[in-house]
């Protein structure tokens, strides 16, 4: 439930701080004073497009803050979304400033379509675009179901099971139905198992043969340099050395460690000495194994660059193509199955497509009957209201029924779909009659209906602000209303209104007490000219609305 909005440096608002309650809160004012602005800071919020205009002259940036309870369905919902918030509350900001736009929910940058996403499973605004879309034939079948919901829950999930696995079979034998483009696929495949087999490349292989390789490369170099060490070895007289100071040491045992030390190089000078002479004998350039290996690094090197440099990835390439290919060589026989599970399917698909046009045929008679009392509690006289079911060609997860609702306003028009309505007044009547019907079924919290009294007056406007209460006892209503029998209506009345110092403009937001009530009223009846007929009045229709909430 929206509880708070707040907005600050917004067209002609300095700076509204909003508290809401449960139940129906209408907003009125003068025509001008702002009321617009409320819906477009909502919608802003919400992640609508915008442009730096709305920006309140003078002023750097703009920002717009909404403050939900979070019941839990709804945080189970955006746990599902990577959200995380704490104490049931859910705070979404957005600050527009003349070079970008930043939003956040609960201080987590997000971008606009997670936003959208979010929201719209918290609020919905209604105004005369949003009829449209609301009314539109698209939408028809998701309102139908959303009535008989339990009823079909089981039965769509099958088929949604059902429907994904056909999917994939189809894919399957899709994949080898071109003969002559299988066969050339089995040649390739074939190519290429067998030359990575063929390569049989090891782990490490490629770096221990470029070690050969670089060996091979330089071994003139190698013979040279180790022969002119051993030279250098057998020329250093180091006996002599240790004679003289073994010598001396008997006259002091600190020179002891000295001899030792000379000893033990003569030792390693020794052991160089015969590893290096074994190292050059057995040092010999073949001019074959030099070939050979070149011949295994661009064999390797080919395949790597052919296939992948991972060697692990081209084991898991080659499992994957010998795969390909058993299907593909066994795709006759396996075609065949797959055949008779699709045509298991498809009956299965068939079958519960059929349950589903059943149930929604049963259910659509009952549902046309109770938005046709709705329509007709709103004033439509003579309105005749059906639900037109057609068969689709081709079957989806929601089955093979096309729904169009079908209305006629008046006595001696064909029924036409509701998105040929054209009217501001009929579409916004229409929209309340099926928010009516659905309000136990629909999952959003919050509603605002934005230009909800288009086209009404007298006792039709009695029976919408009925209507909006009614929704307000399971939902949080907003209504943005210019007409008394609406704003009487209300468990919570917000008036906005207008100021200025000579200098700048503002809009101002207050909750009006009881009194302040009974003159909003009175000023929606007789104008700015509060008489004591026009407040008696007011609180008449106060007190008759209160007994029929």
């Amino acid at each position: 439930m929206l509880i708070e909005l707040h907005i600050k440096n917004l067209a002609l608002i300095k700076k509204a701080d909003i508290y809401f309650k449960e139940g129906l809160s209408v907003l009125s004012g003068e025509t001008g004073a702002g009321k617009s602005i409320l819906i477009d800071s909502i919608n802003l919020a919400l992640g609508a497009k915008t442009s730096k205009d709305i920006i309140r002259t003078g002023e750097n940036e703009g920002i717009v803050e909404l403050i939900f309870t979070l019941d839990e369905k709804r945080k189970e919902k955006l746990k599902t979304l990577d959200i995380s918030f704490e104490d049931d509350l859910l705070i979404i900001t957005r600050k527009i400033s003349s070079t970008r736009s930043v939003c956040r929910i609960n201080d987590e940058t997000v971008t606009l379509a997670k936003l959208r996403e979010i929201t719209d499973t918290l609020i919905d605004i209604h105004g005369q675009h949003e009829h449209q879309s609301l009314l539109s034939e698209g939408n028809n079948l998701i309102l139908l179901d959303s009535f008989c919901l339990e009823k079909l829950m089981e039965i769509k999930k099958n088929l949604s099971k059902n429907y994904g696995e056909l999917k994939k079979i189809n894919q399957r034998i899709q994949e080898g139905i071109d003969e002559r483009l299988r066969k050339r696929e089995i040649d390739i495949l074939d190519f290429e198992i067998s030359e990575i087999k063929k390569a049989n490349i090891k782990p490490n292989e490629e770096e221990e043969l470029e070690q050969v390789f670089k060996k091979g490369k330089s071994i003139s170099k190698i013979n040279d340099v180790l022969s002119d060490l051993l030279e250098e070895l057998e020329n250093e007289d180091i006996g002599s050395n240790i004679k003289s100071v073994s010598e001396i040491a008997v006259l002091d045992d600190s020179l002891d460690i000295v001899l030792s030390n000379l000893n033990t190089i003569e030792d390693l000078i020794a052991e160089t000495m015969h590893y290096t002479s074994r190292y050059l004998d057995n040092l010999e350039y073949d001019e074959e194994e030099h070939d050979r290996v070149i011949e295994r690094l661009d064999t390797i090197r080919h395949i790597k660059s052919k296939y992948s440099s991972d060697y692990n990835k081209i084991k898991e390439l080659l499992k994957d193509k010998e795969k390909r290919l058993e299907f593909l060589k066994d795709f006759e026989d396996e075609v065949l199955v797959l055949k008779e599970n699709a045509i298991k399917l498809e009956e299965s698909i068939i079958k519960d497509c059929t349950k589903i046009s059943e149930i929604r045929k049963d259910v659509a008679v009952t549902l046309a009957k109770k938005i046709k009392e709705e329509l007709e509690d709103l004033n439509f006289l003579g309105v005749e209201f059906e639900i037109k079911f057609t068969k689709r060609e081709k079957i989806s997860r929601d089955g093979f029924d096309a729904v169009e609702f079908l209305i006629s306003t008046n006595p001696g028009q064909p029924l036409k779909p509701l998105h040929m309505v054209a009217s501001g007044g009929e579409l916004s009547r229409i929209m309340l009659a099926l928010k009516t019907v659905f309000a136990n079924n629909d999952d959003i919290q919050t509603l605002i209906f934005d230009e909800i009294d288009t086209g009404i007056s007298g006792n039709t406007a009695v029976k919408v602000g009925e209507k909006l209460s009614h929704i307000s006892k399971t939902h949080q209503v907003l209504c943005i209303s210019h007409l008394p029998q609406i704003a009487v209506m209300a468990d919570q009345n917000l008036f906005i209104s207008k100021s200025t110092d000579g200098k700048s403009t503002q809009t101002n937001i207050d909750l009006l007490d009881k009194d302040g009530k009974i003159k909003e009223i009175a000023r929606l009846i007789g104008g700015n000219n509060l008489t004591e007929v026009v407040l008696k009045t007011a609180r008449e229709m106060i007190q008759e609305a209160d007994s029929r909430k």
